[in-house]
């Protein structure tokens, strides 16, 4: 499905990232696989020669800036862009908080702005591409166990998506969102197992999802199967959101 193709994968050392950047090579793809932990290290020695790993804060441009020249040095260009690094989204206090905004809008706001600012100019290079970002179920309505901030961040990120899919889109640039419903990832190792099962209860399919259903729906839409998909909202949500409550 990705035979010859590129990708940028940000926040790839776990969870999502990294099940996507699992996917995109087992469909043919090369990845730059980036993040902050240093276990986009261990992601390239799992996978081989199609994924080079890049360390990098996305909030920070020189960071952006490096990491798409390095994908450039590596393979020539990209084709695709998916962004998934962002603060997680766990309510943690005082309900409009500062200090949480101050947390939270640096990687999930600014970081995909530069991200998408960068990635664009590489694929304009390269006769253009696709993009994806990594929302939240939680952007689509309102959870009370999720901070206001986070939803508010994934909310703009929808928005933004859908604004770079109507500005480049005649330049041969698509822009879509996946918006995951509670997939059990690393991050949630040490959620109690009461959290657990209430988020999990929410799919009208009874369970979480895995972070590999969600890479399935990420490495179609970076494809040419999905040529004609562009400035959605897809919930891979187990049908969480059509519930009304």
């Amino acid at each position: 499905m990705l035979d010859g193709k590129v990708a940028v994968i940000t926040g790839a050392g776990q969870g999502i990232g990294k099940a996507s950047a699992e996917v995109c090579v087992r469909e043919g793809a090369k990845v730059l696989a980036v993040d902050i932990s240093g276990a986009e290290d261990d992601v390239a020695a799992k996978l081989g020669d199609a994924v080079v790993p890049f360390h990098a804060d996305v909030s920070v441009e020189g960071d952006i800036a490096a990491m798409f020249g390095a994908a450039r040095d590596a393979f020539g260009g990209i084709d695709g862009l998916m962004n998934v690094a962002a603060v997680h989204g766990g309510r943690r206090g005082e309900f409009l908080s500062l200090e949480e905004y101050d947390a939270v809008t640096p990687l999930n706001l600014r970081g995909l702005v530069l991200s998408m600012k960068y990635g664009i100019e590489a694929m304009l290079e390269s006769g253009g591409g696709a993009i994806v970002n990594v929302s939240s179920a939680a952007s689509l309505g309102v959870q009370e166990r999720v901070a206001a901030m986070y939803q508010a961040t994934k909310s703009a990120m929808n928005t933004l998506t859908k604004a770079v899919a109507v500005e480049y889109g005649k330049q041969g640039i698509r822009a879509n969102v996946i918006a995951p419903g509670f997939t059990q990832t690393d991050f949630y190792g040490s959620a109690k197992p009461e959290i657990v099962d209430y988020m999990a209860s929410k799919a009208a399919l009874g369970r979480g999802g895995e972070s590999r259903e969600q890479a399935e729906v990420a490495a179609f839409l970076l494809s040419e199967r999905a040529s004609f998909v562009t400035g959605v909202v897809i919930p891979v949500d187990g049908g969480w959101t059509a519930r009304l409550a």
